[in-house]
């Protein structure tokens, strides 16, 4: 059995009606007019896997990693809990035109439905235009009944709270919180290994196959959390090195903001690691010797036995990533 080692994959690209073409630039990949909506950058979802890119295990997909090596790759704490599936999906989503209305079930209702865990996520904003903003939460109680009003007549989006957003804007959205993502951003997304959305409402947009695509109406009321809260945005002081953005049962993501070098000893939490780079460039070295080149628009994954390691900016230069694990419960 071949040595685990950082791990890059396969360009994993979605075409989706409400797409744009920065994923493309972000990529480095030829701009061939498909509207490409989100890059699946580390992926076990069974109708999208991700393949090693490089190295000797060029070519296996990531579930069969998770057969060969277990808890050396996802930490005996995250294998004993999720088996043989890897539990985090991270994408990076470019949204030219509005998302959908939609909701995520929770693992209890998605278990009685479809057999899988449910959909908590968060979004780390890389680019914004002037403007453009998230609808995340209610901002106003509304009843059962003028829910199914308001998806009839469209009016659904003004009982959303709106947040302009910007750069490095952070947002934590929970299974049962109403959301979209605007047009005019580019985000990082790190959720549960899960592909099940409630759309409520779609502007009457027709899908590639010139049909309105499905809408989940009544499916999604259940899935709803109807509560208001007081901030739907997360808060955060940016500061050189690490800064905790998101911490629940089923991630932990830390911001990585390195002028220089970080080191990163990681083998405590028992679990994997992804790096997704959101600006800048540079050198990820581990301890045991593997070195990989870091650049904006890219994930890795590190095993969980080589979760110790330096990342080092390119002459000086900011770097920023998002690291993500699995805590121990």
């Amino acid at each position: 059995m071949e040595t685990l080692y950082p791990l890059i994959f396969r360009p994993n690209l979605h075409e989706l009606v409400w797409g744009g073409h920065k994923l493309q630039t972000l990529k480095s990949l030829p701009t061939d007019g498909r509207r490409l909506g989100e890059s699946w950058e580390i992926s076990d979802v069974s109708t999208s896997e991700s393949v090693v890119a490089e190295g000797a295990l060029a070519g296996k997909t990531l579930r069969e990693l998770v057969a060969l090596y277990g808890s050396l790759l996802m930490g005996h704490h995250v294998f004993e809990a999720d088996g043989r599936e890897f539990p985090l999906l991270v994408k990076f989503i470019d949204a030219q035109d509005d998302l959908s209305i939609q909701v995520h079930p929770n693992d209890e209702l998605a278990q009685m439905r479809h057999g899988k865990l449910g959909k908590t996520e968060m979004w780390y904003v890389m680019d914004a235009e002037p403007g453009a903003s998230v609808l995340s939460g209610f901002k106003q109680k509304i009843t059962h009944k003028e829910y199914r009003r308001r998806v009839a007549d469209g009016t659904i989006v003004d009982a959303l709270a709106r947040h302009e957003v910007h750069p490095g804007d952070v947002f934590f959205i929970p299974a049962g919180r109403v959301h979209a993502i605007c047009s005019g951003i580019l985000l990082c997304e790190i959720q549960q290994s899960c592909d099940i959305t409630y759309r409520l409402y779609d502007y009457h947009r027709l899908g590639f196959d010139g049909q309105p695509r499905q809408l989940h109406t009544m499916e999604a009321l259940d899935a709803i959390d109807f509560n208001l809260y007081g901030d739907y945005r997360t808060s955060y002081m940016p500061t050189e090195g690490v800064v905790e953005l998101v911490k629940c049962k089923y991630f932990t993501v830390n911001l990585l903001t390195i002028h220089s070098t970080l080191h990163r000893a990681l083998l405590a939490e028992d679990s994997f690691v992804t790096l997704s780079c959101v600006a800048g460039s540079g050198q990820l070295l581990t301890a045991s010797g593997y070195a990989l080149a870091l650049q904006r628009g890219m994930s890795c994954l590190i095993p969980a036995v080589e979760a110790d390691f330096d990342i080092t900016s390119d002459d000086g230069e900011e770097l920023k990533i998002l690291e993500a694990f699995v805590g121990k419960p």
